[in-house]
Formats: C-alpha cells, sequence, structure tokens
C-alpha cells in the first residue's frame, strides 16, 4: 500500500466512523420518538433501548467504500478496486435491508428462519452478477478444480446465508457483537497486510470504522441495539471478503467460536431447549446463568467468571468471549504463518 492509497484509507475510515457515528445518534432520539425501542434482558430493571442501530454501519461502510473509490478516481485515475468494492458495499446495504425489516416485524416474531435463508440467497446476487471471486479449489490428491457456474451459483449463496446467520448467533449483550465484528475484521485486515491483498485491508478496515462509530452508543449500558440489521450485515460481509479475496480456510479458522456456539445451541435443541443468550439479572446487576447446562458460550462465560470472580456482569461477558476471539484470532494467524491454512 502506497502513501496516498494509505491516506485514502484514512480519510475513507473517518467518514466511515462520522457517518455511522452521526446517523446512530440521530437515530437514537427518532427510534425512541416513534416507540421502536425493546428492553435490555440483562438489566434487572425495566431498561427500554432504541432498535436497529445497525442499519447505520451498513449505510457507513458501503459510503466509506464508496468514498475511497471515489478518491482513487478523481485523484489517480484507478478504478482497481472498484468493482470488488461495488459488489460488497452493495451486498452489506442490501443483507443490512433484510435485518431492518425483520427487526421492524419484532423479536420472536419476525421472519421464520426458512424465510431469511430465502431472503439472504438472493442477497449473494452482487457476488455473482459482477463474477467476483475464483470459482476454483485444490481438492487433495487431486489438486485444482474448476467448479464454474456450481461456485457462484450455489456456493456463494450457501456461504453468505451461513455467516451471516452464524454471526447472528452469538448476541445479547452490551457491546458483543460490536467487538466481534471489530476483532474479525481486524484479523482479516491483518492478513490482508501479511498476504499484499491491500483490497482486503481497506475493506475491513473501513467497516471496523463504522462499527466503531456504532460502539460509542452501544458499549455497556448501550443506548442503541444492533438488531438483526448488524448481524446479518457484518456476518454477510465477512463472507464477501472470504470471497472476494480467497481466504476461505482462515476464515473458517477465525470463526471458530461461531461454530462451537452451534455445536451448544443443537446440545439445547437435544435436551429440548430453545436456548436464549441472556443470563439472568439480579438486583445488583450481576448475572447467573439461565440453564443448569451450557447451550450458549454466553452461559459458559457467566459460569467461569462466577467461579473465578464469585460474579458475573454483562461487560466483563463481552470481555471474556472478545479475549477467546483474540485467541482465536492470534492461532488462525499462526496457522497462517506457518503454512496449514495458506
Amino acid at each position: 500500500m502506497d502513501f496516498l492509497e494509505a491516506l485514502f484509507l484514512i480519510i475513507a475510515m473517518a467518514i466511515a466512523f462520522s457517518s455511522s457515528l452521526i446517523g446512530v445518534r440521530w437515530w437514537i432520539s427518532k427510534a425512541r420518538l416513534l416507540g421502536f425501542v425493546g428492553r435490555d434482558m440483562n438489566k434487572p430493571s425495566e431498561v427500554y433501548v432504541a432498535e436497529a442501530g445497525g442499519i447505520w454501519v451498513s449505510l457507513a461502510t458501503a459510503i466509506g467504500l464508496l468514498s475511497f473509490i471515489g478518491l482513487q478516481t478523481y485523484i489517480v485515475n484507478d478504478q482497481g478496486l472498484l468493482k470488488d468494492f461495488a459488489s460488497i458495499s452493495l451486498l452489506s446495504f442490501m443483507s443490512g435491508y433484510l435485518g431492518f425489516l425483520d427487526d421492524l416485524l419484532g423479536w420472536k416474531k419476525g421472519l421464520r428462519a426458512s424465510h431469511r435463508i430465502l431472503l439472504m440467497a438472493p442477497i449473494s446476487l452482487p457476488l455473482i452478477v459482477l463474477k467476483v471471486g475464483v470459482p476454483t479449489v485444490v481438492i487433495p490428491f487431486i489438486g485444482v478444480v474448476d467448479l464454474g457456474l456450481f461456485y457462484y451459483l450455489v456456493l456463494i449463496p450457501v456461504g453468505v446465508v451461513g455467516a451471516s446467520n452464524g454471526f447472528n448467533m452469538l448476541a445479547g449483550y452490551n457491546g458483543l457483537e460490536a467487538a466481534q465484528g471489530i476483532l474479525l475484521l481486524l484479523f482479516t485486515s491483518i492478513l490482508g497486510i501479511i498476504k499484499g491483498t491491500d483490497g482486503l485491508t481497506i475493506s475491513s478496515l473501513i467497516m471496523v470504522a463504522s462499527i466503531l462509530g456504532f460502539l460509542v452508543f452501544n458499549k455497556y449500558p448501550a443506548r442503541v441495539f444492533p438488531g438483526n440489521t448488524f448481524t446479518y450485515s457484518v456476518g454477510a460481509y465477512f463472507a464477501a471478503l472470504t470471497i472476494v479475496y480467497k481466504t476461505i480456510k482462515f476464515s473458517l479458522a477465525l470463526f471458530t467460536l461461531y461454530f462451537i456456539e452451534l455445536m451448544l445451541f443443537l446440545r439445547g435443541l437435544r435436551n429440548g431447549v430453545y436456548k436464549e443468550n441472556f443470563g439472568i439479572p439480579r438486583e445488583d446487576g450481576t448475572l447467573i446463568p439461565p440453564y443448569d447446562k451450557s447451550y450458549s458460550l454466553t452461559h459458559f462465560a457467566i459460569r467461569v467468571l462466577i467461579r473465578l470472580k464469585g460474579r458475573a456482569r454483562e461487560p466483563e461477558v463481552v470481555l471474556f468471549i472478545a479475549a477467546l476471539q483474540t485467541i482465536v484470532g492470534l492461532v488462525t494467524l499462526f496457522l497462517f504463518e506457518i503454512g496449514l491454512l495458506s
């Protein structure tokens, strides 16, 4: 990345951050005025918070990406990243719109899981129509295989749907989804630096800036919830970066906590429990596990914190999971460096 490209990135990140910050601040007052609020389930008293603030993250990210392209186009006459960034920004905004629709319909009253899957699949169209990514895979003992249309029409939609719904599973605590999104994308940006893939680093850091603007109001005690608007958008964006920049092994390893969350969820179903991630708040603001067993990493975090400290508070649960994600990220980078994920 040369000096001008780095300068354009800083400007684009500043635009993304400020767009998110200003948009969320405005949205909080409007959502409260409209009664578009939800109860904060980890608080002992009835605290109500503005819903669906994540829409501004997807919008700010798209603005940041297009700002970067605009700077490159008009100052250095370079549109090398136009195709990638146009498809990623459109996908981010489309997935955010679907999440916003789900949030509008209401928690537990929104889109059915089957409907979400059916509606998420077409959101991958920007990647399919612009034919981004490389439809070849390396199969052991066989070699390089060109998957052709199967890659674009099947694997890309499956990847987008899987990542967006997977990222949505580990949620429900002030700042949790935002912290996880920042960490996933920061480690992805480091991968871009190691590989010398400027587009991967730039697009990752622009969304990080957007999430940071949102986190100002989402950190404990939150004034705004991210909603499915946020989780769908960030999950789909992460999948898009994986597809466009061919980082499948790395991204799957980085997503380890979400595979664990899926297994814990299935464990709950096997025991007849359709789990919620929330803890049970006590009068002093601490949390206790909601079930006899852990059916989410959040439940596991509460149990560990109680054993270590004698209590568990919401911000500590978020920090505990963020620490786990940091460990996963560092191990993933190490495995990439020694060639196991290349």
